[in-house]
């Protein structure tokens, strides 16, 4: 067997590998070639699937053959080496954390990730400015005896790679099944006329819920069948100006020359259009 697969590793970290000679299925456990050496991710899609994944992904990934390889299907005490990694990277965040505060960076240490083979540690950090960390690689890699790749994250990553609750109750989607974290603008909150108060919207990241992309495209397809607010429209009873519209109740208030207002259904107003296009007197 050979094709194409999607690799997934610690947090929201993803990567694309070319197989040949063995059989792949997603949740299985896989050695793949890294850098300088070897890791260890789990199968998260194959085929047709992987390869329309990582021609959409933002990282510029390509295809159809990517350079690195998977090696084999990893074993048993392999698996549990990497839960042992794992355990490890606690110990790694906290010294790297002391290392910091040593050097007065301003920086803020997130997470920490072994490659499989120890030959590469990978420390995620949020920063507002530009750090000078040279002095602070070379105080790691002393330490930990690796090649070190500082990598600067944003917020929303950073929720993705530590996890949480959603003000919902669930575990946040970025988290757990989110592919892909993209901006989010106010303009979602402003079209689902939702509160506009910044303590309603934002996530545990303090940044805009990613759910607001959700029900966008409803509620803009839904408003497509509304005239718009503050149009002045023709009906039976003269010329009237369109004051809201309710998308749940089917509505739409309206306001005459008079000041008098009058709410009714969508298709009641389309009648009264039609009938007025018809009789203009």
């Amino acid at each position: 067997m050979s094709g194409f697969a999607e690799v997934s590793f610690k947090g929201t970290r993803k990567a694309y590998y070319g197989y040949a000679g063995v059989e792949l299925l997603p949740g299985q456990h896989v050695i793949v070639e890294a850098d300088r050496g070897e890791d260890l991710g789990e199968v998260t899609a194959t085929g047709v699937i992987a390869e329309r994944k990582c021609s959409s992904a933002s990282d510029g990934c390509a295809t159809p053959a990517p350079e690195k390889k998977i090696v084999r299907v990893a074993n048993t005490d392999e698996i549990t080496g990497l839960e042992t990694l794992r355990t490890d990277e606690v110990r790694v965040r906290s010294e790297t954390r002391a290392l910091v505060a040593k050097h007065k960076l301003k920086m803020k240490v997130t997470e920490a990730e072994w490659q499989f083979d120890r030959n590469k540690l990978i420390v995620y950090f949020t920063a507002e400015k530009r750090v000078d960390f040279r002095e602070l690689v070379r105080d790691l890699a002393h330490t930990f005896r690796a090649r070190i790749e500082l990598k600067q994250i944003g917020v929303r990553d950073e929720a993705a790679l530590i996890g949480g609750v959603g003000r919902c109750g669930r575990e946040l989607c970025s988290s757990t099944w989110l592919p892909e974290l993209k901006p989010v603008s106010l303009q979602l909150a402003k079209d689902q006329r939702l509160s506009l108060n910044p303590s309603q919207i934002s996530g545990c990241c303090g940044r805009l819920m990613c759910c607001l992309m959700y029900e966008h495209r409803t509620y803009v397809e839904a408003r497509r069948r509304f005239p718009r607010e503050g149009k002045t429209i023709h009906t039976i009873q003269g010329e009237e100006l369109v004051v809201h519209i309710d998308i749940w109740r089917d509505t739409v208030s309206l306001r005459g020359n008079d000041g008098e207002r009058r709410s009714l259904t969508l298709e009641e107003l389309k009648a009264e259009v039609g009938q007025r296009q018809k009789d203009p007197s």
